[in-house]
């Protein structure tokens, strides 16, 4: 890898970092009807950057005579979608642009799980931990989209707190005595169970393999 492509990799994991506490902020302290100008200047800074570093691998990958077609998804998740539309004058829906502006996110947690990459070694221990960066991501994911929709109209949810606290029930399958009341909100408390299913049986692969390398080593 060159020194560019590692420069421009950094500089993603930044960009990454920055627009996962950016939104962070905009739901906690926004008026959950329309995003901030800072937010979506922040926004458009990040997706440039995600896009600089498509664009230097694409230039690495041409000169290895590797294919374009697996990077289209990291373009088609780079786009400023919502500072597009706004530019367009267009009128959209709260929940429409929560769902729009999750679509950089996404290229966030891609670029953060390059550095676990890079930090992990192979076989079964990197799919452990890129499984369990999965799941942490998206839970703290699931936890802002539904407090950003249910806040306003479940009086049962009491702050940011009580909305970590229903994600994290739902993923370890156990449940919330918060019922979610928006389609979102039930969408999610459907999702969110089944990632915690498909979490264990990697665990338990991951608990075998050690196992049989100690019991490897000892014979």
């Amino acid at each position: 890898m060159s020194r560019l492509n590692s420069i421009l990799r950094i500089a993603s994991l930044i960009a990454g970092i920055a627009l996962l506490t950016g939104i962070s902020i905009e739901v906690l302290t926004g008026d959950h009807r329309v995003y901030s100008d800072w937010y979506m200047r922040l926004q458009l800074v990040a997706c440039m950057v995600f896009m600089a570093d498509f664009a230097g691998e694409i230039v690495a990958d041409y000169g290895a005579h590797r294919r374009f077609a697996p990077k289209i998804l990291f373009l088609l998740l780079s786009i400023p979608y919502l500072n597009i539309l706004r530019w367009c004058g267009a009128d959209i829906y709260r929940s429409a642009e929560v769902a729009v502006a999750a679509l950089p996110l996404i290229r966030s947690f891609v670029a953060m799980g390059v550095v676990i990459r890079w930090l992990i070694g192979r076989g079964v221990r990197r799919l452990l931990a890129a499984y369990v960066f999965t799941v942490v991501c998206f839970t703290y994911l699931a936890a802002l989209i539904f407090y950003d929709y249910e806040v306003t109209v479940n009086h049962a949810l009491h702050g940011f707190g009580n909305a970590m606290w229903w994600a994290w029930m739902n993923v370890t399958t156990v449940g919330a005595a918060i019922f979610p009341v928006t389609a979102i909100g039930k969408t999610l408390a459907v999702m969110l169970p089944c990632l915690g299913m498909m979490f264990f049986p990697i665990f338990t692969l991951y608990v075998t393999d050690i196992y049989r390398k100690r019991h490897d080593d000892t014979e």
